[in-house]
């Protein structure tokens, strides 16, 4: 498959004070990320809370600055323009839309500040887009909080649809909605991949989300992806420790898989452990573990765990 994006041994860094008078210190947000997300897929990257999983979206995006590494989009080096084919769907759809602007001039602001298009041509597009996400052209004239959690949803998948976008990142797009709700939007993700041929980024900790929308699957712990596959093998077969916790976390997804439970809590990526960062946790740690980094094993399926260093 053709390569959209590409992020290659992406830090992303923190330096933070403790405290009033506390001594600064560095969060290791994202740690040596190399990850390719091709073209009309959707890519899900799992993971607990604070694993780094939206830092790398907002980095992406450059939304954040990253201190080494870099990311590529269509081969070339990913500038402010790159904003223009890639755009992010935020978690809060009650953050996300400003208040005070009703909808038609929340969705017709991209068009205004990124296109030449006249006004005809911009009311038209916009009357478009909020008829592609199942809202009436009504809503236009109406402000955020006269909508339901999944009606601004709604509204904000589309206008991250107004510049016709070939990538967007869906960041937890459906935690903040009610279950009866999260059905709906993630159906809708899946029809507009379909018929439009786009490419997400697909940020969740629900394994039951990435069962049933993502093509492929990346598990990423304390800044790290630690495997990777598709998503049907990586279910049917997961290979990393944390990857099996993770889906015995959830009942009834994988009643195949052995049960691996973890020991403690994650550590603070202020002071990420030695070796695999992993170990801590890890109930079939070895020795090497503790201070040997493990590399990453495997062509298609991938996982970064010295149990695997004959793939």
């Amino acid at each position: 498959m053709e390569t959209l994006v590409k992020i290659e041994n992406l830090h992303v860094k923190y330096n933070t004070k403790k405290g009033l008078l506390g001594k600064s210190q560095i969060i290791n947000a994202v740690n040596g990320v190399s990850i390719e997300i091709n073209k009309g897929e959707i890519l899900a990257l799992a993971g607990e809370s604070g694993c780094g999983k939206s830092t790398l979206a907002r980095t992406i995006l450059n939304l954040e600055k990253s201190q080494e590494g870099c990311i590529l989009y269509n081969s070339c080096s990913a500038t402010k323009t790159f904003t223009k084919f890639a755009q992010m769907v935020f978690q809060n759809p009650y953050a996300s839309l400003n208040p005070k602007m009703k909808i038609g001039e929340i969705l017709r602001e991209p068009l205004e500040i990124n296109t030449d298009y006249n006004r005809e041509k911009i009311n038209q597009t916009v009357k478009e887009k909020i008829k592609l996400v199942g809202l009436d052209e009504n809503a236009l004239d109406l402000y955020p909080h006269e909508f339901s959690g999944g009606q601004r949803q709604r509204i904000a998948i589309a206008r991250a649809l107004m510049l016709d976008p070939e990538f967007i990142i869906a960041d937890e797009p459906v935690s903040a909605l009610d279950v009866s709700i999260q059905a709906q939007i993630i159906n809708l993700i899946k029809e507009l991949k379909e018929k439009y041929k786009l490419t997400f980024l697909l940020i969740t900790h629900d394994m039951r989300v990435i069962k049933y929308l993502a093509d492929r699957v990346a598990i990423m712990y304390l800044g790290e992806i630690v495997e990777i596959g598709k998503t049907e093998e990586v279910f049917s077969n997961p290979l990393h420790p944390y990857t099996k916790a993770l889906l015995n976390s959830v009942p009834n997804i994988n009643k195949s898989t052995k049960k691996e439970l973890l020991k403690g809590d994650i550590p603070s990526p202020a002071n990420l452990p030695e070796g695999c960062k992993f170990h801590t946790r890890c109930p079939r740690v070895m020795e090497k573990c503790k201070t040997c980094v493990p590399e990453t094993y495997g062509t298609r399926h991938i996982v970064k765990c010295f149990l695997y260093d004959n793939l």
